[in-house]
């Protein structure tokens, strides 16, 4: 496929959710793809799901856009978790620096908020945004219906786990870590401990054997870096200790930021 069918591609979801949200229809179309795929990622991120709305898309979008997902995320190069080395600390667990959406691992941890939907702020850098936009509309839908379900939003430190769509990860599992206002407290690090807890229990109730961390609560959440990563990694290996028979083989310390690789390199690495 060549970049003009990209494009075309790219203009189709585009039309199918104007049609949807006929507000944003001003927008020119743009010939750039990357100013195409924007535009689409904006119009993703501020999409309501049906089940609020009544819309539908047509059968069409979804292929469509699983080709253009997957295509891009091949593009970036996909990352196999089972070929990561073993940290020199302990060989149940491995560091990565890199996009968490490019990574094949059975269950990639999203830092989600209490509403559990996905981030609504077009084009935004978080986490959230991005695992919602390379997973496709269909990660929303099915967080809508499991909320819905619950009746109340996330509470901190518990976890939830969806298919992960049009990623290379099997699934995600969200968590909602703690906002951290003013002094780190005790139960700030007690919410963030139970966040990595609750998340390996719903990995090793669904049998997998790969999980792969983001740094949660440390970005808008405000959590102290050095200490986020000393709570994970200690609560991660003292989980693993208590569970001798669990499916989960390999915890993936996924990190974005040179700050938080030169952290967990102090950690893990020795």
């Amino acid at each position: 496929m060549d970049m003009h069918d990209l494009t075309e591609q790219l203009h189709f979801l585009i039309k199918c959710l104007e049609t949807e949200m006929p507000e944003y229809a001003e927008y020119a179309m743009p010939e750039d793809p990357k100013q195409a795929f924007d535009l689409y990622r904006a119009l993703c991120n501020v999409r309501m799901p049906s089940g609020d709305t009544g819309h539908t898309l047509p059968d069409d979008f979804y292929t469509v856009q699983s080709e253009v997902l997957k295509r891009i995320t091949g593009e970036k190069g996909i990352t196999e978790a089972a070929e990561l080395p073993p940290a020199k600390l302990d060989p149940r667990l491995s560091l990565w620096q890199g996009d968490i959406t490019t990574l094949r691992a059975d269950a990639v941890v999203n830092a989600a908020n209490a509403q559990m939907l996905g981030c609504f702020s077009p084009l935004h850098g978080c986490i959230d945004n991005i695992i919602h936009t390379m997973a496709g509309v269909e990660l929303r839908e099915k967080c809508y219906q499991i909320m819905k379900t619950q009746g109340h939003e996330e509470p901190t430190g518990m976890a939830k786990i969806t298919p992960g769509y049009n990623l290379p990860a099997r699934y995600v599992i969200h968590t909602v870590g703690p906002i951290v206002s003013g002094w780190l407290t005790g139960k700030d690090k007690e919410l963030l401990a139970s966040c990595y807890r609750s998340v390996l229990s719903l990995a090793s109730d669904h049998q997998l054997e790969s999980v792969a961390f983001c740094c949660i609560s440390t970005g808008v959440f405000h959590f102290p870096q050095d200490k986020a990563a000393e709570i994970a990694v200690s609560t991660v290996r003292s989980w693993l200790d208590a569970h001798p028979g669990t499916s989960v083989q390999r915890v993936i310390f996924n990190v974005f930021k040179g700050s938080d690789l030169d952290l967990y390199r102090k950690i893990l690495l020795g």
